[in-house]
């Protein structure tokens, strides 16, 4: 039986740099990046195409700067992808309801998506998506099965495993563990500029019930100590570490 899945792909900055007067992040000229977790969802689904059958088809959010990493998910083996442009905020609860309703546009069996993403790390995407269109979340799995209509995942809890079975169709948020993603030949690289890329660019309405007010990294200067004694540094070092 063949299944029709979607991937949720985010794009992170490569490299963040912290602005030494503000103490704000800048992102001023970065580079993105796919997200780790990212990479191994997008494996998933095209490991499922690939034994199954069907289509594995990408989302992002992001302007021109996600185009590169939309298309490197299309060269890992997606057959399409929908580029979501004009949101650069990062509040999931926005996210969750345009993906949504992106999603309740079209028939999917099963979406897939890192159980969280290495920027804000909130981890809250995939329930409110799962709450959104009412379907039955596996979180954080570690494997991941299919049959007919049922999928079967194992989940990495905090003590322990679970093994959970659902009704397709179903959310499936993926740990790094479940899988090693590929890297994609030159010629994978240069035939994904040819699958189908749709930019679209909703109309979203910002609810302004909270705002953020400071975003500023947590200033940390070394002390520069210097022990000539080695004895009693090793031993002062041990006093500090044990806390």
């Amino acid at each position: 039986m063949s299944y029709n899945t979607f991937v949720l792909i985010k794009a992170v900055v490569d490299d963040v740099r912290i602005d030494p007067k503000t103490g704000e992040p800048s992102v001023a000229g970065a580079k993105y990046k796919m997200d780790d977790i990212s990479r191994n969802a997008v494996e998933e689904a095209v490991r499922i195409k690939e034994k199954h059958g069907g289509k594995a088809s990408g989302i992002i959010f992001g302007d021109d700067y996600a185009g590169i990493v939309i298309k490197e998910a299309l060269a890992m083996g997606l057959d399409e992808g929908f580029m979501i442009k004009g949101y650069r905020e990062n509040d999931p609860r926005i996210t969750a309801q345009i993906i949504s309703k992106k999603l309740q546009e079209t028939t999917w069996d099963l979406i897939l998506m890192g159980y969280s993403s290495a920027d804000s790390y909130t981890a809250q995407l995939p329930p409110r998506i799962a709450r959104l269109l009412n379907r039955p979340l596996m979180g954080n799995a570690i494997k991941l099965e299919l049959n007919e209509r049922k999928a079967r995942a194992t989940l990495e809890l905090e003590e322990f495993n679970a093994l959970v079975e659902g009704e397709l169709p179903v959310v499936v948020s993926v740990a790094q563990e479940i899988n090693v993603p590929r890297i994609p030949t030159l010629l994978q690289i240069m035939a994904a500029s040819r699958k189908p890329l749709k930019v679209e660019t909703p109309s979203i309405n910002y609810p302004d019930d909270y705002k953020v007010v400071s975003n500023i990294a947590p200033q940390s200067a070394r002390k520069r100590i210097v022990y000539e004694d080695i004895a009693k540094g090793v031993e002062e070092i041990s006093r500090v570490l044990k806390g």
